[in-house]
């Protein structure tokens, strides 16, 4: 393999030259020069005592794949544009503060602790000779004008003009790279310096070899990224080394990109910006959203073609739009395809409009978008027939409730695109996201925030199916939710709940919710169903008749529900939501043999109805929200109590909690087959299901947290003459980080990625909560 970079020492005068000649600059997508006073002081007390002040890191140019818009250093001035040989990745901090400082032949124009300011910079000349003085302190700082004042205006050291240099022995750093300039200072200090010639001439002596000797020979270690590195390994490197803590977006590297060509892609993102901004629902769509769509577009077009030239399919490029695909995307294949995914766009929001999806923050999964776009820029007109609407449906219901787009989604989306687009055009295989998918009943009764996709897209299709206005009897359309702001509210209020025994989780259950109006959900207070029902008869001169009316329009059970009776409608509703979910995934919801997943079909302390309930699950495996552990604190192989197995527990209830909920049962194999938690209690203290509970409870509240702790749900049942625990997890209304009891402590963010607990890290973690938490 070829290596990449050569490494080597380059004197810092030589840097500095070819910065200020322009045979080193910047690329484009560096940030701009930040350091301020004291930073500029220290990092030249360092050169001058020859200390190490770190590699820099440069790029040599030529390579025509790798071409970014040069600029600059801060502070060069160039008579004429320059093609420079090298990029300076890694070290502009500190090399613009040299070249400002020592080249520029110009105050430096930086920051102290509250202003703005002008500083030159000196040296105290006996006080760097002086081995009692701290260097720090003999590099001066002056204003502009040469003077340093008290707050009375007193002066305090004039170095103004040469002569006033020489008679305070300040020596100016500004000179110390250009030999003449010294040796003009030197002479004229050695013949009117203060003191006695030859005390002149030993100071002097002693401060060239000791401070302009550091300087004049200064090496500094430089990695230098040989011409042929591609753009991806270059902009990855520049990220590892950058320590400014905010990671570069691919949108910012491909501005200096295509700024090399003279076109301004920020200017053009955002005039489309401004266009796609007229719609609430684009508000979250930004310009990595929209290089996605460009590059899934690409790299289809260009499978495409290479398929059609009848190359063979084991050789063609793939349909991608990672990170390293948007880094190649070029500028003619932006230019192809960036209107064409414009007018897309518009059309994605009278999808979703006609979906009922009206604003950024109902969106199920923003990330959706993405697929959706490029799928509609290919369909064209194809997209607008009943049937293949359907099948467009079809797919995007399916990745709403089988909560597909909630982890790393570039590979979906990637599949996305020619899985519908065959599916719609020929007629081909179900896209994977509709074989995927699978809905769990029970998921109903976790889905309580809008945190979870699914909870959106179940508030989404009870306005679709013709939910109408409590207060006016409309329709809800677009308009009404705008105008009327209608959100998600309680139909049995939470105070009614609380006061009639109905635990919150229950109460605060997507089944206990829908679209109402302001106004309305006022009246509605914390009254029972059958009065606010009268008050808004008689508020809103609404007849009973017609109430009713509106309420079957939510699939509400009128008779249950002017009852008060909450087992009774919560048991109606359940059944009508989890149908509804079939009809949009167009297949079954996993659900038990006997169908009794609502809380109020059995008691839930019925020894039979917990053991027929694990036995359900287990029936179905493991999958994104169950998991099965033979033990949660014993290792039987050595028959001890293992951290390992109790950190195995935490993982998947913390990973839970950051996906969309899930179910762990233990004292169950990965077969299947059934272990019993009594295998742990060799391990406890106390030898019993009581003294499991509170191991389990304890472990919780240390690695994650009472409030984490009290939120799960603990069952037990009795399998084969064995305990199984069920712990049902709900989902989280933030993150929920977990620490281990041994080694490293930090806390760690865990995730259910489809059948595993992951870690996640970086622009990983930050892009995953800004997705799972959207409110």
């Amino acid at each position: 393999m070829e290596k990449k970079f050569t490494s080597d020492e380059v004197p810092l005068a030589q840097l500095l030259d070819q910065a200020k000649a322009g045979v080193l600059q910047l690329p484009d997508f560096q940030r701009g020069w930040v350091w301020d006073d004291n930073h500029i002081s220290s990092l030249l007390a360092s050169v001058s005592l020859s200390y190490p002040i770190g590699a820099v890191m440069t790029l040599q140019t030529g390579n025509p794949d790798v071409r970014f818009r040069p600029r600059p250093l801060e502070g060069v001035e160039l008579a004429s544009p320059v093609e420079p040989e090298f990029l300076l990745l890694d070290g502009q901090q500190r090399m613009t503060s040299l070249y400002l400082a020592l080249r520029s032949g110009a105050p430096v124009q930086t920051k102290d602790a509250r202003n703005n300011v002008s500083r030159s910079y000196f040296a105290d000349i006996k006080a760097c000779i002086d081995p009692a003085k701290d260097r720090d302190e003999a590099i001066v700082s002056v204003p502009e004008d040469g003077v340093i004042r008290t707050f009375r205006g007193e002066t305090i050291l004039d170095v103004s003009t040469p002569e006033a240099q020489i008679a305070a022995e300040m020596f100016p750093l500004g000179s110390i790279m250009d030999y003449a300039a010294t040796m003009e200072w030197q002479l004229a200090y050695l013949g009117n310096g203060p003191g006695l010639p030859e005390e002149r001439l030993k100071i002097w002596t002693a401060f060239n070899g000791a401070v302009i000797n550091a300087f004049v020979h200064y090496q500094v270690p430089t990695i230098a990224l040989i011409r042929s590195t591609p753009k991806e390994a270059v902009c990855q490197v520049f990220e590892k080394v950058n320590t400014g803590g905010v990671s570069l977006t691919v949108f910012e590297l491909l501005t200096a990109t295509y700024a090399a060509d003279d076109f301004n892609v920020r200017a053009d993102w955002d005039a489309r910006k401004k266009e796609l901004s007229a719609h609430r629902l684009l508000s979250g769509f930004e310009a990595t959203d929209f290089l996605q769509i460009l590059t899934l577009l690409a790299t289809f077009d260009r499978r495409k073609t290479h398929l059609a030239d009848g190359l063979g399919d084991d050789k063609a490029p793939a349909v991608s739009c990672k990170r390293r695909d948007m880094l190649r995307l070029e500028l003619a294949d932006y230019r192809k395809w960036a209107d064409d995914a414009t007018k897309a766009l518009q059309r994605v929001v009278r999808f979703l409009h006609g979906e009922h999806v009206y604003r950024a923050n109902d969106l199920p999964y923003a990330t959706q978008l993405v697929p959706l776009t490029a799928i509609l820029v290919v369909l064209g007109d194809a997209a607008e027939g009943h049937g293949d609407r359907q099948k467009l449906q079809q797919w995007y219901w399916c990745g709403v409730f089988g909560e597909m787009y909630g982890g790393s989604t570039e590979t979906r989306f990637a599949n996305d695109l020619p899985d519908v687009v065959s599916w719609v055009v020929n007629d081909g295989p179900e896209p994977r996201t509709v074989r995927e998918a699978q809905f769990q009943a029970e998921r109903l009764l976790t889905l309580r925030t809008r945190n979870s996709a699914a909870y959106k897209g179940i508030y989404a299709m009870l306005m679709k199916r013709g939910g109408r206005d409590f207060r006016t009897g409309e329709t809800i359309d677009v308009q009404a939710y705008l105008d009327d702001a209608i959100d998600v509210h309680h139909i049995f209020p939470q105070r009614w709940c609380s006061a009639n025994g109905i635990a919150d989780a229950i109460a605060n259950s997507i089944v206990n919710k829908t679209a109402i109006d302001a106004r309305t959900n006022h009246r509605i207070g914390s009254n029972a169903p059958s009065k606010y029902l009268a008050r808004i008869q008689s508020g809103d001169k609404v007849s009973a008749t017609d109430l009713d009316a509106i309420i079957r329009s939510h699939d509400i059970d009128t008779v249950a529900l002017r009852g008060d009776d909450f087992p009774a409608f919560f048991n109606a509703r359940f059944e009508r939501l989890l149908k509804q979910i079939e009809e949009a995934m167009g297949k079954p919801v996993n659900r038990s043999a006997d169908r009794s997943e609502s809380p109020f079909v059995d008691a839930r302390t019925d020894p039979e109805r917990i053991r027929e309930d694990i036995r359900t699950v287990i029936a179905a495996g493991e999958s994104k929200v169950v998991e099965f552990k033979s033990t949660g604190r014993k290792n039987m192989r050595t028959g001890a109590k293992d951290d390992a197995m109790e950190w195995g527990v935490v993982k998947s209830i913390a990973g839970f909690m950051n996906a969309y909920g899930g179910t762990l049962l233990i004292g169950v194999a990965d077969d299947g087959s059934i272990v019993g938690i009594e295998e742990d209690f060799t391990v406890l203290g106390k030898k019993n299901p009581d003294g499991w509970e509170l191991w389990l409870t304890e472990l919780i509240g240390a690695r994650m947290g009472k409030v984490a702790a009290a939120g799960l749900d603990l069952r037990m049942g009795k399998l084969d003459g064995r305990t199984v625990a069920r712990i049902d997890v709900p989902p989280g209304a933030k993150p929920q980080f977990a620490t281990q009891a041994k080694g490293d402590k930090k806390p760690v963010f865990l995730v259910r990625i489809n059948n595993s607990t992951q870690e996640l890290f970086g622009d990983d973690l930050v892009n995953y909560q800004r997705s799972r938490w959207t409110d």
